[in-house]
């Protein structure tokens, strides 16, 4: 999904090698990103982006230097097809449940997980604010189409592959929702090879190297399979039945009660007429450096970024902000009335965004995973979303998603690591001809060759190759790079 028809990406790179505070740790000058500013985005470049480590807060996009900062963060994804709800999940689910129901408000608010479950976004906005751009939208305005191939044509000589596609004036056709308050793919098969599960220290979780707990009425099922299967036949109703076919039957006998329930049996459940409160949600467009999108074989609401309402009795007491994306549902951020803790709104609102996800699946079939930003082993608060399972942490070398299971085992030893154990395995969409990146300067767009030739004063080549290091080759040959 490109921007064939459309604005395409407009970005103004700042580098960012000065270290500043750090929001997890609170080192003062530990925490180390790249970083650059959005004045418009593409929902495939975001995604393209999003799928090598980058991150949005706002129109400011960032990528933690992950060898050097002090709290690596890790991008993590839910395989929402395959989303297991916990027993924590549950619980919230079933708390919410009741509260709408019965009115029931619990007396001890849960701990389990933090509110708040956007929080590294929070952490970034030191930064953020102090790169802010003061380009005027004039300069950022491409000239005519035909002008911008007679100057990518200048360097048919040396033999530079001439860009194509048009270039349009950047509008959004986004709706604009003001907040009260400032909201500050297919993916690709894991390669790396399996870890050993290392026993968890006390308070870090469940002991991934033991199986899962099962309850008590499936191991009494499993214990009556086996007896059946020691007899050669048996008597069901005064007919003749082999053990196989008794096995069928039990196994098929109250076949839907005995499935654990899916996260959209506790969320799309229907209330009593007699409901204490209702609980509604809205939807809107909102204002972003994403471009709002719309394709056949998308999602009916459209690609862009959203703002999610949840409604209680007709008052407003929770607002998340959500990027839909060509392969995901990115959560951005999450604000909420601090009145209603007690209903774990941060968990909640997670849970129903990956039902979301699913519901979004089925018109768009390639929308399948539900991106939660970054995961941050070395600080403990927010490890807690490593328990969306199943999901995938990704490599920051290769970035190949490994499973976090695999992941685990390996940041217990060291905060920075490597997940691909394939020492040959590289960046496959690493920066091969850095005369390819597109630049827009003086309101013309060119190829990187172009405008080497053309630039005056100090190179700013080694800006330039940083930058389509970290985008990678793709994005690079689609994006705008400004330069004044």
């Amino acid at each position: 999904m490109a921007a064939a028809g459309g604005s395409p990406s407009i970005v103004e790179y700042f580098g960012g090698e000065d270290g500043y505070r750090c929001g997890y740790c609170k080192n003062e000058t530990g925490n180390l990103s790249h970083g650059m500013w959005a004045h418009s985005m593409t929902v495939q470049d975001y995604q393209d982006l999003i799928d090598r480590g980058w991150r949005r807060s706002g129109k400011y996009v960032y990528k933690p230097i992950m060898n050097q900062t002090c709290c690596p963060q890790y991008t993590i994804r839910c395989q929402a097809l395959h989303f297991q709800t916990s027993k924590s999940h549950k619980k919230v689910l079933k708390k919410m449940l009741k509260f709408l129901s019965k009115g029931d408000v619990p007396k001890v608010v849960s701990e389990e997980e933090p509110m708040d479950s956007h929080i590294e976004d929070v952490g970034a906005c030191d930064f953020a604010y102090k790169g802010e751009s003061h380009v005027s939208q004039s300069e950022l305005t491409p000239l005519g189409v035909d002008h911008a191939e007679r100057v990518e044509n200048e360097d048919q000589d040396t033999g530079e592959k001439k860009e194509e596609g048009n270039v349009h004036k950047v509008e959004s056709d986004s709706l604009r929702l003001h907040a009260d308050k400032e909201t500050p793919v297919p993916g690709e098969p894991s390669r790396s090879a399996k870890g050993v599960h290392a026993p968890p220290k006390p308070g870090k979780g469940a002991d991934l190297s033991k199986p899962p707990c099962r309850k008590a009425k499936d191991i009494r099922k499993e214990r009556k399979l086996q007896k059946l299967l020691q007899n050669q036949t048996c008597t069901v109703e005064g007919s003749q039945l082999q053990a196989a076919d008794q096995v069928f039957l039990l196994q098929n006998s109250k076949s839907k009660t005995n499935q654990p329930k899916t996260i959209e049996d506790f969320v799309f459940v229907s209330l009593p007429d007699d409901a204490q409160h209702k609980l509604e949600f809205t939807r809107f467009l909102c204002d972003s450096p994403l471009e709002a999108e719309n394709a056949p074989n998308g999602p009916e609401c459209g690609y862009g970024s959203f703002h999610q309402q949840y409604w209680l009795d007709g008052k407003i007491i929770a607002v998340g902000v959500i990027d839909i994306l060509p392969y995901c549902v990115s959560s951005v951020y999450l604000y909420y009335d601090p009145d209603y803790s007690f209903l774990s709104l941060g968990v909640y609102s997670a849970l129903r965004e990956i039902a979301f996800t699913r519901q979004l699946h089925e018109k768009a079939p390639d929308l399948c995973f539900y991106y939660m930003g970054f995961y941050i082993h070395s600080c403990p608060k927010m490890r807690y979303k490593g328990q969306y399972r199943p999901s995938d942490l990704l490599c920051p070398e290769t970035y190949i998603w490994t499973p976090i299971e695999q992941c685990l085992p390996l940041l217990e030893h060291s905060k920075y690591c490597r997940f691909n154990q394939d020492g040959k395995a590289v960046d496959e969409g690493r920066i091969k001809e850095l005369g390819r990146v597109r630049v827009l300067h003086k309101r013309t767009v060119m190829p990187y060759s172009v405008y080497k030739k053309r630039r005056k004063g100090p190179s700013d080549e080694a800006s330039v190759q940083q930058y389509a290091s970290l985008v990678g080759q793709t994005c690079s040959e689609r994006m705008l790079l400004f330069r004044s």
